[in-house]
C-alpha cells in the first residue's frame, strides 16, 4: 500500500527531501505523494514531525 499524506501536514517538505524517489511534492494546502511512484519505503513518516503520511 502506498503512503498517503493526511491533513495533520504542516507543509514543512521534510518528506519531500526524504523520498529516495522524489514522489513528493507540494500540494495547494499540503505535501501529496504520487500513489503510482511510491515504492512504500516509510522514508517520508519516519522524518515527518507531525506524523502526517501513513499508508493508505
Amino acid at each position: 500500500m502506498a503512503y498517503k499524506i493526511s491533513d495533520d501536514c504542516i507543509s514543512c517538505g521534510a518528506c519531500e527531501s526524504a523520498c529516495p524517489v522524489g514522489c513528493i511534492s507540494a500540494g495547494d494546502s499540503k505535501y501529496v505523494i504520487d500513489e503510482s511512484a511510491c515504492i512504500e519505503c516509510g522514508s517520508c513518516a519516519d522524518t515527518c514531525p507531525v506524523g502526517a503520511p501513513s499508508q493508505d
